[in-house]
């Protein structure tokens, strides 16, 4: 028995699958207690002085203060701050490159075409320093600036790219019935092309929220400045990964929500193209026989 695509895998092959599967499991296993070793053990300072470890209770006994819960929110708030700013932004900027990238107007198109591969080029970071030393805006600004440049590029992309790959019937159909080029692209390309890219744009937003902590270099305070710099020089350098943890803690947390969400959209995005799919496959039904009076008492054929 096989599949269209592969061979079922037979004895031989399952049974080398299940030892692969066993030794990775155990290699996995096998760092993670390498890991609690390492942060377990006493620590060792140049000077021959002993601390405790990592995993010390007395490590831990700051999060019991609410101040430094507070302290923690104005981080997060502060990242979350630039980041809605900036993922805005991106969108907008994004949208007018691809309107850019896809015009028929070669003044238009070839410029833009520059530009977005001149960003597209340049690193997130590079962006935000020149925006911050060329214009002076502060930086919070700045790390907005490049963000959203940045990310704009990317996103005009990926726009583009849905754009090119809809049929060219959708273009023809919307001049056929009067509509301009510019409102053909607006009423007909752009809305299904957005719905189509929709996953890779969230998933860019992704990417656009961990380069947030790209912002310690211009002293912004997001949450690992704030945390690994303000509440750490309060609380003394012996709680410096214990902090850390935290902030680790977080981005995974609001990254993976994001992340969960991109891969939901994902699937109904799929399952409406697949919908749609089946609804035009399907021709109207008409009787097999119908009767003197013209209504249909037989069979129906699907045309």
């Amino acid at each position: 028995m096989s599949s269209v695509l592969y061979d079922v895998p037979g004895p031989k092959a399952r049974r080398l699958s299940r030892i692969v599967s066993i030794v990775g499991v155990i290699f996995i296993l096998g760092l993670v207690a390498l890991l609690i070793s390492a942060l377990a053990a006493p620590r060792v300072a140049v000077n021959g002085n002993v601390t405790p470890s990592l995993l010390d209770p007395s490590r831990w006994d700051i999060f019991s203060d609410v101040q430094l819960w507070i302290g923690l929110g104005k981080g997060i708030w502060n990242t979350l701050r630039m980041a809605i700013v900036a993922a805005v932004l991106a969108l907008v900027i994004g949208v007018l490159f691809c309107f850019g990238r896809t015009s028929e107007t070669p003044w238009v198109r070839v410029p833009t075409t520059v530009l977005l591969e001149f960003f597209r080029g340049i690193p997130v970071l590079l962006l935000m320093l020149f925006t911050l030393l060329v214009f002076g805006i502060g930086a919070y600004w700045a790390g907005v600036a490049g963000l959203a440049i940045y990310n704009g590029a990317i996103i005009g992309e990926a726009l583009r790219a849905g754009i090119r790959s809809l049929p060219r019937g959708q273009r023809e159909s919307g001049l056929a019935i009067g509509l301009t080029p510019v409102q053909t692209r607006l009423k007909i390309e752009f809305p299904q092309a957005f719905r189509q890219m929709l996953p890779i744009i969230i998933a860019q937003l992704v990417v656009l929220l961990k380069d947030t902590s790209l912002a310690y270099v211009i002293s912004y305070p997001e949450v690992l400045r704030y945390v690994m710099t303000y509440l750490k020089n309060y609380y003394g350098s012996g709680y410096q990964f214990s902090l850390f943890a935290v902030v680790l803690a977080v981005y995974l947390a609001i990254n993976l929500t994001l992340s969960w969400l991109a891969r939901v959209v994902a699937r109904r995005t799929a399952a409406g193209r697949k919908q749609k799919g089946r609804l035009e496959t399907v021709g109207p039904v008409v009787p097999l026989y119908p009767d003197a009076g013209g209504s249909g008492s037989g069979g129906g054929a699907i045309l």
